[in-house]
C-alpha cells in the first residue's frame, strides 16, 4: 500500500461543503460567490478562465485559479523579486523552507524565471476544507503572513528559521 502524505490533520466537515463536494469550475464559482456575499470582498470575480487576483495591501496579489484536474483551487502569490545576483543561499533558502512544508504551510515556492521573481503556491483541497468561508478567508489570512515572513528571503540575515501552518 502506498504511503500518502497530508499535510493537515482531518478534521469534521460540514454539511454544506460535504454536499457541495466542488468538483466543477461552476462549483469553484459559487463558491465564490458565496465567499464575496460572506466578505464583502468585491474583488472575488473569477474571469473567463477561472482566475480571480485580489490586491492585499497593496502589497500582494492574491492569485485564485480552480484546478479542474484535482478539484482544487491553486492559491499563488508572488512574494519577492531576487536580483539578478542573488546569492546561492537565498535559494538554498528557498528549497530547505519548503522541505516538507515546515516553512511554507504546505505550500511551496516556484521561480518565474524572466522576471526572478519567488512565487509561493499552495493547493486548497475543497474535499478536505473542513468549514466554511471562514476557514478559507482564515487560510488566505495566514499565507499573506507567510508571504510577508518571506519577503526578506533575500535578505537571509533577516529572515529568521519558521514553522508555519496554514490549517488549524
Amino acid at each position: 500500500m502506498p504511503l500518502r502524505m497530508r499535510w493537515w490533520p482531518k478534521g469534521k466537515t460540514t454539511k454544506r461543503l460535504r454536499e457541495q463536494n466542488m468538483k466543477t469550475k461552476e462549483d469553484y464559482i459559487a463558491f465564490l460567490a458565496e465567499a464575496r456575499k460572506e466578505t464583502g470582498i468585491d474583488a472575488l470575480i473569477p474571469d473567463e478562465t477561472g482566475l480571480v487576483t485580489v490586491n492585499v495591501d497593496e502589497a500582494f496579489n492574491v492569485n485564485l485559479q480552480f484546478v479542474e484536474a484535482s478539484a482544487s483551487i491553486l492559491c499563488f502569490v508572488e512574494v519577492t523579486q531576487l536580483p539578478s545576483d542573488a546569492p546561492k543561499e537565498v535559494y538554498r533558502d528557498l528549497l530547505a523552507g519548503g522541505l516538507f512544508g515546515h516553512e511554507t504551510g504546505g505550500g511551496f515556492f516556484t521561480l518565474e524565471p524572466d522576471t526572478e521573481t519567488v512565487v509561493y503556491n499552495y493547493f486548497f483541497d475543497l474535499e478536505a476544507l473542513e468549514a466554511d468561508v471562514e476557514d478559507f478567508v482564515s487560510a488566505l489570512e495566514k499565507i499573506m503572513h507567510l508571504c510577508d515572513i518571506w519577503t526578506t528571503v533575500n535578505r537571509p540575515e533577516v529572515r529568521k528559521t519558521i514553522s508555519f501552518s496554514i490549517r488549524k
